[in-house]
C-alpha cells in the first residue's frame, strides 16, 4: 500500500556521468526537502545556483528529451528519466542539485536513479500528499500520430502502443501499473534508442552528442549493435517510462489511467497539460456530495440516481456520478439471471445530473423543479450492470426563457455506455 503522505529522500544520493545530448560531463545529487518543496533542480554550477521547478509551466521543449527553463533562460535538459524514477517511487519533494546542463543519462534507463532511490529509503512527511485525479474522460493530441485518452482509476495506469514502420520494432503494446515495486521490475531496466542511420543529423542539431553503445540501444539495420535487450518490448517499455516523467511535472501524484497511442514528449506534454487543467476546474469547483444532491433535487428512494457531482461550471457543464450496485430495486426483474440497468434509467440519471446544473440558472430553486420535454439521438452503446460507475457528463448547449437543451454522455471506464441531447423546462412547483 503506497504512503498517502508526502515524502522524501532518508539520505542524498549521488550520480556522476555523461549528458545523453549535451555530451558534457555532469554531477547529480538528489536531496530530501521540506514538504511542500515539490521536485526543484538547482544548477549548481552557475552563479546564484539559480533553481527551476520540475512542472509543466517551466517546458520549453521537447525535441527527443523534455528541456526545462526559467524566466532568466536556465535550463535543464533531458530531465524525464530522474523524474519517472521519483514519480515511480511516489517521491513528491526533493531538490536535485546539478553541477551541469543534464542529468547523466548512466546506462540509458531509469534504473540506476530507481536503485538509488530505493538504497536510499523514503521519509514519510506527515502532510498529505497531492494527488491529481482524473474525474471524467480527457483526449490530447501530440506531433507525430500521438494520441491520448485519460480515464478515471483508483491507481496509476499506463496502457501504451508504439508503431514504428523499422521492422526491427514495429508495433508493440503494453499494459503497466506505476507503483514502487511494479516500476522497478517492469520499467525501471528500459533504455532509450535510436537508429545508427540517424546519427549525423542528431549531432549536427546538437542532439545526441553523448549518445554510445553504453548508453543507448542502437538499432543498425536489423540488428541492435549493443547486443540482446532486456525486454522484447523494451522500446515500448522505455516510452512509458518516458510518459511517467513528463508526467510528474504535473506537481502531484497522478491517479488514472492513460490509454496512449504513439506517445512522444511533445504529446505527453500535452496530456498533461490537459490533466493539470481539469484538475485546476475540479479543485476550483463545487463538488457536491449526497446530502446537496439531496437538497436540490425532488427524487427519493428508489428513483433518487446521482450519488455525487464531481465537477461544476456553472452554466456550463457539469460531471455526476452513479455507483451501480446489486442491490438497486430494478435488478430483481431486469433481469434475475442477467442483471442490465434499463437504458431508461440511464437517461434518467443523465437528466438528473443535468437537473442540478440548471438549478443554478435560476432564482428560488427550492421552489422550483425541472421537467423533460424531449430527447434526441439517444443512444446506448453497451450495457451497464452490477459493480460499474457511470460519468455522466453534461454541457448547456442553449438557455432562454426557462427552456434550455443539453448535451450528455454517460462513460464506464472511459467508454461511452449511452448518449442522447436533453430539453428541459423548469417551472414553479
Amino acid at each position: 500500500m503506497a504512503c498517502e503522505n508526502q515524502q522524501t529522500l532518508a539520505s542524498p544520493v549521488e550520480f556522476n556521468g555523461i549528458g545523453v545530448h549535451s555530451g558534457e560531463e555532469s554531477r547529480l545529487t538528489i536531496r530530501p526537502a521540506p514538504s511542500g518543496t515539490g521536485l526543484v533542480f538547482r544548477r549548481m554550477d552557475l552563479e546564484g545556483h539559480p533553481e527551476v521547478p520540475a512542472l509543466l509551466d517551466q517546458v520549453v521543449e521537447t525535441e527527443l528529451g523534455t528541456t526545462l527553463g526559467n524566466r532568466d533562460e536556465v535550463r535543464v535538459r533531458t530531465v524525464e528519466h530522474v523524474l519517472a524514477a521519483l514519480a515511480g517511487h511516489f517521491v513528491d519533494n526533493a531538490v536535485l542539485e546539478l553541477d551541469g546542463v543534464e542529468p547523466p543519462i548512466l546506462d540509458g534507463s531509469f534504473q540506476v536513479y530507481a536503485d538509488a532511490i530505493r538504497k536510499a529509503g523514503l521519509e514519510d512527511q506527515g502532510v498529505p500528499a497531492e494527488v491529481v485525479r482524473v474525474a471524467s474522460t480527457l483526449e490530447a493530441e501530440g506531433t507525430q500520430g500521438a494520441t491520448y485518452v485519460a480515464v478515471p482509476d483508483e491507481r496509476f495506469r499506463i496502457s501504451a502502443t508504439i508503431d514504428f514502420s523499422h521492422p526491427r520494432i514495429g508495433r508493440q503494446y503494453g499494459a503497466f501499473m506505476v507503483e514502487p515495486d511494479r516500476f522497478a521490475e517492469d520499467l525501471a531496466p528500459a533504455r532509450t534508442f535510436g537508429f545508427r542511420a540517424d546519427a549525423d543529423a542528431l549531432q549536427a542539431k546538437g542532439l545526441a552528442l553523448g549518445a554510445s553503445l553504453d548508453n543507448t540501444i542502437v538499432i543498425d539495420g536489423d540488428d541492435v549493435m549493443n547486443g540482446g535487450l532486456r525486454f522484447p518490448d523494451e522500446f515500448l517499455r522505455h516510452k512509458v517510462g518516458d510518459l511517467v516523467g513528463d508526467l510528474a511535472l504535473l506537481g502531484g501524484r497522478f491517479q488514472g489511467h492513460v490509454i496512449a497511442e504513439r506517445p512522444s514528449h511533445n504529446g505527453n506534454v500535452a496530456l498533461a497539460r490537459a490533466i493539470g487543467e481539469h484538475h485546476d476546474r475540479i479543485k476550483h469547483s463545487r463538488v457536491i456530495d449526497i446530502r446537496r444532491i439531496m437538497d436540490h433535487l425532488h427524487h427519493r428512494y428508489p428513483m433518487l440516481l446521482v450519488d455525487r457531482v464531481l465537477e461544476f461550471e456553472a452554466g456550463k457543464r457539469i460531471v455526476g456520478l452513479k455507483n451501480v450496485t446489486i442491490n438497486e430495486p430494478f435488478f430483481m426483474g431486469h433481469f434475475p439471471d442477467h442483471p442490465v440497468m434499463p437504458g431508461v434509467l440511464i437517461i434518467e440519471a443523465m437528466g438528473q445530473v443535468g437537473g442540478l446544473l440548471l438549478m443554478d440558472l435560476v432564482e428560488d430553486p427550492d421552489e422550483k423543479v425541472v421537467y423533460f420535454m424531449a430527447l434526441d439521438n439517444v443512444k446506448w452503446r453497451r450495457p451497464v450492470v452490477p459493480g460499474d460507475q457511470i460519468i455522466f457528463e453534461l454541457e448547456l448547449t442553449q438557455f432562454r426563457r426557462n427552456v434550455c437543451r443539453m448535451r450528455g454522455t454517460g462513460t464506464v471506464d472511459g467508454k461511452i455506455v449511452a448518449e442522447a441531447e436533453l430539453m428541459a423546462g423548469i417551472v414553479d412547483r
